[in-house]
């Protein structure tokens, strides 16, 4: 009997376009237009301007379209060999905390997948529907790697960080037509290559875009291995000093197979509304349903008990005085602090008051606590419960099941169109004009005849 790695491996690379069922491509194009605009909203970052530079001075040439890189550096408009184009797409499409992610593997796809295909993509001159089904590739292996590490991993491990290589490699092996055997090599090197730690969170380190960047690229770098031969771990999952045996207690070697073919993981993405970790996403609906159906105001909130699961404390918790935008999108407080305010914690929200007197007075009343049943949904559902205390001396509860841009509340895409053009128009990455010619382009994927490139014009 084939082992589950062999049977992984063999669906991401005889996957192919005319099998994935319309409506799951029709998500993936909502997916890259999502993580398109999470991409440009990158522009400028300070740990993203690091990477870009990083890959400039590591390229053919400096970065620039004259230099004859075969891939599109989006946030700033250079071009690059597809590895370096690749980190650097990823780490910038993971700053903004926009891109998407799946709540049963908590993994974000959108930021290790679709960086290194779109660049091999526009080295290689695929079509789209070859494009998006590496793309799908991607996301249903990286989700079943997730999954398949547990819970007791992410308290520990970056999901998207670990699982990503495998799903990058899974993306850009489909695209370079790998077969089952070379698959499994490159599944073998990604896994090899698989990190990402949450210490960073206790001193706002900027490692987080560093852990999309490798991810990316390692995994980018191991289905070019393999199709020259490089060999990989058979067993790189469950193997006696495989990734299980590495990084979880509680793997299940049986969700990596989990419906191969007919569980369509990739249509079950979350997008996200908030510009902040998930984590703080179901609390946050939960505070605003309950501010909205009693008609509070911030002044008239005394205290919010958030209940949560452990995984939200494993990763908010260590985040108590947040001193930079990007550590206060994992603060629990700030999160609440500002939806209570403004009705939504978006980006320009956290640049303009995330220390603001009142976000962190509001900050200081909120607490988290395990909840039985939200931990017991987990990760499968997100359920947001709070109780709020008002200053009046009420108690009230909020519950929310599913939060705004779960796969039961999705968003439009009306909804996605205006998101994109809003995470460009703040970070000053592309012109409206520039960013709606680009979506217009995306929503058309399945129809290319070549990958094109998105906001430059593609070298002679």
């Amino acid at each position: 009997m084939s082992t589950p790695a062999e049977q992984l491996a063999r669906f991401a690379a005889e996957l192919r376009f005319e099998a994935i069922p319309e409506p799951v491509v029709r998500f993936t194009e909502n997916l890259l237009v999502d993580w398109f605009g999470s991409a440009v909203a990158g522009h400028g970052a300070r740990p993203v301007m690091s990477i870009a530079r990083f890959a400039q001075a590591m390229g053919p040439q400096p970065g620039h379209v004259s230099s004859g890189g075969a891939s599109e550096v989006i946030a700033e408009r250079g071009a690059s060999s597809p590895y370096l184009a690749a980190i650097a797409n990823a780490a910038a499409s993971h700053v903004a905390e926009q891109d998407d992610v799946h709540n049963g593997s908590v993994f974000h796809p959108a930021t290790v997948v679709f960086p290194p295909a779109l660049a091999v993509a526009q080295a290689t001159g695929a079509s789209g529907p070859q494009f998006l089904a590496a793309c799908v590739a991607g996301y249903e292996v990286g989700i079943r790697v997730g999954e398949f590490l547990g819970r007791s991993h992410y308290k520990v491990f970056h999901t998207t960080g670990t699982a990503g290589t495998l799903a990058a490699a899974a993306a850009v092996g489909q695209l370079l037509g790998l077969n089952a055997a070379q698959m499994l090599h490159a599944f073998g090197s990604a896994g090899t290559q698989s990190a990402g730690l949450w210490e960073f969170l206790r001193t706002a380190a900027d490692s987080k875009q560093l852990h999309t960047a490798h991810a990316a690229g390692a995994g980018l770098m191991a289905a070019y291995l393999a199709q020259d031969g490089f060999t990989g771990a058979a067993d790189i999952f469950t193997g006696p000093q495989g990734m299980a045996a590495g990084m979880s207690s509680d793997a299940d070697a049986a969700k990596l197979t989990d419906g191969l073919g007919t569980r369509w993981a990739t249509a079950e993405t979350s997008f996200k509304w908030h510009a902040s970790c998930r984590h703080t996403h179901p609390a946050a609906d939960a505070l605003l349903a309950v501010m909205r159906e009693h008609g509070l105001k911030p002044d008239d909130i005394a205290q919010v008990v958030t209940h949560v699961h452990q995984g939200a404390i494993d990763v908010l918790g260590p985040v108590v005085q947040p001193t930079t935008v990007h550590q206060s999108k994992f603060s629990m407080g700030t999160v609440l602090g500002l939806v209570a305010q403004y009705g939504h914690a978006g980006l320009g929200e956290f640049d303009r008051d995330y220390l603001s007197s009142a976000t962190q007075m509001l900050r200081d009343r909120v607490r988290m606590e395990l909840d039985p049943e939200v931990d017991g949904a987990y990760p499968q559902r997100w359920i947001g419960k709070v109780t709020v205390t008002t200053t009046d001396g009420r108690t009230l509860h909020g519950r929310v099941d599913e939060p705004k841009g779960d796969p039961g509340n999705t968003l439009t895409r009306e909804e996605l169109t205006a998101k994109a053009l809003r995470l460009a128009a703040h970070s000053g990455g592309a012109s409206a004009a520039e960013m709606q010619r680009a979506v217009d382009v995306l929503w058309q994927a399945a129809t290319w005849k070549r990958t094109p490139w998105l906001l430059q014009e593609r070298p002679a």
